[in-house]
């Protein structure tokens, strides 16, 4: 028996492209999904959105992680230690889970993936990547019980030169599955999802005023900005695909604003994962802040796709450990550059898998040593001068003549 679990239709299609890919064998599978929205009980289950339905064949049976847990919230929720035993039974017993032969996680180093993890024990782990944040260091340090279990990450090659370093600290073998198994179930979903609605350009919405990166004011103008951008390169008909854990208001405060700029803007279900939007609209231009679904576009699907905002991220992204500094890095590193007046710009050249090594060092020096570089080109865009400091790969600013012997005159009368 295998158990996996997944809490986004983009990671339930990973799934299914690895199974169709040979990669777990036979035998039974469980599948556990979770909805690990704000509210998710006004929100649509991911075994009950429209495109889950040719997937759910290559699963025996699937299980929901909130019923289990409710009302408590799958991203906050885990079990204490002394309750380990007690729910390790209660889950095995509930849900007929005798003989685990692996389990299957996405994010592994946060609930409820780890929470999973930390109960069904006693097997091995495969992580399977949930985009470009793969490319990162791991969020925070697994416990041995979980760690000593990995033995292999299954992730897309959305950056084709660049190698997963989540989980790379213990050993763990990152495998690439193969584009054509995740566009086979991607047509399988496209042919029974609703239909997203026509228009010449597609804004990818994300939620980061939810992670606190930006404020619920500053992500409306972000997308508004886009907006308008689109509008002032001549696009009429606009899609805006939002994030299916970002909630509607941000479509709601996007709908205000086309009016003014003469555009006519079209919402896609939340459900309907961009890459079927993709697939069925083929937009002339796609254009997000550092939204996986920007790399699926120009990777998979040929199409032109342009950044925003990912300057304001950069600077605005703390601690410098933050787990969205590895996408951000890459997007804006990487794909050309909208301006707020409809101009596209390549980004300067960069040795991109040097950065992001680098970028991975600074966030988890003692973990990642073996990344330290000989020496560092101080960008600040990517590279806070702090943290560099702290890290002793530039030396402090030098001080001035008459601050240092202020200094040596106020030791000497204390």
């Amino acid at each position: 028996m295998k158990v996996f679990y997944a809490s986004t239709l983009f990671g339930a299609m990973s799934l299914a492209a690895a199974i169709d890919d040979g990669r777990f064998g036979d035998g039974r599978r469980v599948l556990v999904v979770s909805n690990n929205a704000a509210v998710p009980e006004v929100a649509t289950p991911l075994d009950g959105t429209p495109g889950f339905a040719p997937l759910r064949g290559r699963f025996d049976e699937v299980v929901s992680w909130n019923e289990l847990i409710a009302p408590l919230h799958p991203s906050d929720w885990r079990a204490r230690v002394i309750e380990v035993p007690m729910m390790e039974r209660l889950i095995r017993s509930h849900w007929g889970l005798d003989g685990v032969e692996e389990l299957v996680v996405e994010s592994i180093a946060v609930p409820p993936a780890r929470t999973i993890a930390g109960l069904v024990r006693d097997c091995p782990i495969t992580v399977y990547s949930d985009g470009l944040m793969s490319y990162g260091p791991t969020r925070d340090p697994l416990p041995a019980e979980i760690f000593r279990r990995v033995g292999r990450l299954l992730h897309l090659d959305l950056v084709p030169g660049l190698t997963p370093l989540l989980l790379s600290e213990y050993g763990v073998a990152p495998e690439i599955l193969p584009g054509e198994r995740f566009l086979s179930v991607l047509d399988e979903v496209a042919a029974t999802a609703p239909g997203p609605p026509a228009g010449q350009a597609m804004i990818l919405g994300q939620y980061l005023s939810a992670l606190e990166i930006v404020t619920p004011e500053e992500e409306a103008a972000l997308h508004e900005t886009m907006l308008a951008a689109l509008a002032a390169r001549g696009c009429t008909d606009v899609v805006f695909k939002p994030h299916p854990a970002a909630g509607r208001r941000h479509a709601r405060l996007l709908r205000a604003a086309a009016g003014p700029l003469g555009v006519d803007l079209s919402v896609a279900a939340e459900s309907v994962p961009a890459e079927v939007c993709f697939a069925a609209l083929r937009p002339e231009l796609v254009v997000g802040c550092f939204s996986t679904g920007l790399v699926t576009a120009q990777r998979y699907f040929g199409l032109q796709v342009a950044s925003y905002g990912t300057g304001m991220v950069l600077e605005r992204l703390a601690p410098y450990e933050n787990s969205n500094r590895i996408p951000v890095t890459i997007v804006d590193a990487l794909l050309p550059r909208l301006s707020a007046e409809g101009e596209i710009e390549r980004p300067p050249a960069v040795d991109l898998p040097g950065l992001v090594r680098t970028v991975g060092y600074c966030m988890q020096a003692d973990t990642y040593p073996q990344l330290r570089p000989d020496g560092i080109a101080f960008d600040a865009r990517y590279f806070k001068r702090r943290r560099l400091e702290a890290l002793d790969l530039v030396a402090p600013p030098a001080r001035s003549g008459a601050l240092t012997r202020l200094r040596r005159k106020i030791r000497s009368a204390i």
